[in-house]
């Protein structure tokens, strides 16, 4: 396989033609903020916060889905790509009702990390307050739309990893949001295996265990590449899980 040569951030790199720009700037220290993207997962560019400046292009393209190409200059973060990401940040605290300081993922949650990383003092646009349900009838665990930015990642790690494919998105603009099977109640999913592994990958609180109090649900995500690797190797995962 050929060899690519870029420059990303002044910083002339390397790369294979089949890795994305995120790859290889994750591979050199280059930090990109993402939230939709998980390796391990097939990447979807949904949360846009990866958005990166590519010389000679006049449009923003998403890091996680775009490939190198020979002499490709890459600005990862400039000030129009710091507006760009606390205007998004802005933009789902308003969709969403998100209180941090009930959740049981509070300071361990990915979009107030993010929330903190791009200076999100105070929301510009008018709050929303979409109408959306919680849903604890599945026996260990709950789903709070409330606090779901439809990132995708359960409905990804549900289809591509664990191989029910429980979850899908229904509905569309303010009205879209994560779905059991059929729209059906999650608690009378057949489909649904109880793995915990769309709960496990969620970035906020959206997906939370029961019995989990105030701040107390950290959530692990290391156990998604050890899988896919040893699929990939054809390993046997048994012990490993049995120990996480």
């Amino acid at each position: 396989m050929s060899v690519l040569t870029l420059t990303i951030d002044e910083h002339p790199v390397s790369a294979k033609p089949d890795e994305t720009l995120l790859d290889i700037a994750h591979q050199n220290d280059i930090d990109i903020p993402t939230l939709c993207h998980l390796d391990g997962l097939i990447d979807v560019g949904a949360c846009r916060l990866c958005l990166v400046e590519i010389e000679g292009s006049p449009k923003l393209m998403p890091a996680c889905t775009t490939r190198p190409q020979e002499g490709m200059v890459v600005r990862t973060n400039t000030d129009r790509l710091k507006k760009y990401r606390k205007m998004i940040i802005e933009l789902l605290a308003s969709e969403g009702n998100h209180q941090c300081a009930v959740c049981v993922v509070n300071n361990h949650c990915e979009l107030q990390n993010l929330a903190y990383a791009v200076g999100l003092v105070y929301v510009r646009f008018p709050y929303l307050y979409p109408k959306k349900t919680l849903d604890a009838t599945q026996e260990s665990y709950i789903i709070d739309r409330d606090r779901c930015v439809l990132c995708t990642r359960c409905v990804r790690v549900c289809s591509e990893v664990e191989g029910a494919h429980v979850w899908d998105v229904a509905g569309r603009g303010i009205s879209c949001e994560i779905v059991a099977d059929m729209n059906q109640m999650w608690g009378d999913s057949d489909a649904c295996t109880s793995c915990g592994k769309c709960v496990m990958v969620c970035p906020t609180g959206a997906l939370i265990k029961k019995g989990a109090n105030v701040a107390e649900m950290e959530k692990e995500t290391d156990f998604l590449k050890y899988i896919v690797t040893a699929r990939q190797k054809q390993e046997w995962v048994g012990e490993y899980l049995k120990e996480h």
